[in-house]
């Protein structure tokens, strides 16, 4: 049986599609939960994630540290820590570290994140 525990200074990090940096907490593929999936994802100051959609998993972000601005849809607005945001399934969105330092915030993802439900929605930087 996969250990339902994780410690965070053993999990590294590796880069989503979208560009962030993410240490992945739980996920069902490693350590036998099954629904969902929990990450901390890092954008480095002045970065932004690539604008994209999942068609399956719902995300819920919340702000553990900085400052940045959201797209969500066909909105845009500030966040910083203490915030969440509910992101639907479908729903086009990235975030861009506004600040000085990295921007970190929890990812909850259900059904669990998988590289293959990420659609870019622009070219990334190289």
């Amino acid at each position: 049986m996969s250990m339902p525990k994780t410690r965070y200074q053993q999990v590294t990090t590796y880069q989503t599609r979208d560009g962030s940096q993410i240490r992945e907490l739980l996920h069902p593929d490693q350590h036998g939960n099954r629904n969902q999936s929990l990450a901390e994802a890092t954008v480095a100051a002045g970065e932004q994630t690539v604008l994209h959609r999942h068609h399956r998993s719902e995300e819920i972000y919340h702000i553990l540290e900085g400052e940045g601005w959201m797209t969500l849809g066909d909105q845009c607005f500030a966040v910083a820590a203490g915030d969440t945001v509910a992101i639907l399934p479908g729903e086009a969105h990235r975030i861009h570290n506004t600040g000085k330092s990295s921007l970190r915030f929890l990812c909850s993802c259900a059904p669990a994140y998988a590289h293959e439900d990420t659609e870019l929605l622009e070219t990334p930087e190289s």
